[in-house]
C-alpha cells in the first residue's frame, strides 16, 4: 500500500478486521437489532435452486421468489421464539412453545409488510433478526396486539435483501377468541426492548469510532495539503 507508513498500514488492516469480523453487528446491531446466538433467528440459511423464479419460456432462474421472504421472515419469528424457550426465559418454556405450537395462548399474523432491497439470488445465505418494533412500555400499546420488525440480510452481499413489518394479535386458541398479552411475554419483551436500545447505541457509537479511524488516515496520508503520492519502485 505506496502512501502508507507501518503503523498506518496495521491501523488499516485492523479497521478491516473489525469491518469483517462485526459487519452483521454494525448493519443490524446498530439498528437495535439482538445479534447474539440465543437471540437471532435463521443464522446463514442456505438459499436453493428452487426458491428462485422461473421462466418457462425462456429457462432463466431469475431472483428468489418475492413470497420466499415470507418464509424467511416466518421461520426467523418461530426461531425467536423458541429461543425465549430455550436461553432466555425457560421458567416459561411450556408457555413459549405452546405460543409456538398455538395450543392455548398463541400469536396470529395479521398482516405483513415486505420492502425488497434488490434481486438476492443462489448461491447465497441468509440471515434473519428479529427486534419488537415499538416499547412495550408505552401508553400507546395494545394489550391484545405488537408488532416486530425483521432484517433479511444477504451474507454474500453483506447487506440487507429485505425489511419485514409483522403485525400480530395475541389469540386465545381454546376459546377462540383474541386475549391479552400474557404476563410472562410482556416482561420478556420489556427486557427484550432495553437490550436492543443499549445494543443500538453501543452499535452506532462502533460506527462512528470506525470512521473517525478511517478519517484519520485519511488526513495523515493523502487528505492534506503537502501530500505526494509515493508510488514506490515506479519512481525515476
Amino acid at each position: 500500500m505506496f502512501g502508507l507508513k507501518p503503523a498506518q498500514v496495521q491501523e488499516a488492516g485492523e479497521v478491516l478486521q473489525q469491518i469483517a469480523r462485526d459487519w452483521r453487528e454494525l448493519i443490524a446491531g446498530s439498528e437495535g437489532y439482538l445479534t447474539d446466538a440465543t437471540r437471532r433467528g435463521l443464522f446463514r440459511q442456505s438459499v436453493a435452486w428452487g426458491e428462485m423464479t422461473f421462466a418457462w419460456t425462456t429457462g432463466y432462474h431469475g431472483h428468489v421468489n418475492n413470497v420466499t421472504y415470507v418464509r424467511y421472515a416466518e421461520t426467523g419469528r418461530v426461531y425467536m421464539t423458541r429461543n425465549f424457550a430455550t436461553h432466555i426465559d425457560p421458567a416459561h418454556k411450556k408457555e413459549w412453545m405452546n405460543i409456538v405450537g398455538n395450543t392455548g395462548i398463541g400469536i396470529i399474523l395479521r398482516s405483513i409488510k415486505i420492502d425488497y432491497k434488490f434481486p438476492m439470488k443462489y448461491p447465497d445465505e441468509v440471515t434473519v433478526y428479529h427486534k419488537v418494533a415499538h416499547d412495550p412500555s408505552s401508553s400507546h400499546s395494545h394489550k391484545d396486539a405488537f408488532h416486530l420488525q425483521a432484517v433479511i440480510i444477504s451474507e454474500a452481499k453483506q447487506r440487507p435483501a429485505a425489511r419485514v413489518h409483522e403485525d400480530l394479535v395475541i389469540y386465545d386458541y381454546k376459546r377462540g377468541k383474541k386475549a391479552e398479552m400474557p404476563p410472562f411475554m410482556l416482561d420478556q419483551f420489556k427486557s427484550t426492548w432495553e437490550l436492543q436500545e443499549k445494543a443500538k447505541t453501543f452499535w452506532q457509537q462502533r460506527i462512528l469510532d470506525i470512521e473517525a479511524r478511517v478519517r484519520t488516515l485519511e488526513m495523515e496520508s493523502w487528505d492534506r495539503e503537502d501530500a505526494v503520492e509515493d508510488t514506490g519502485s515506479a519512481k525515476k
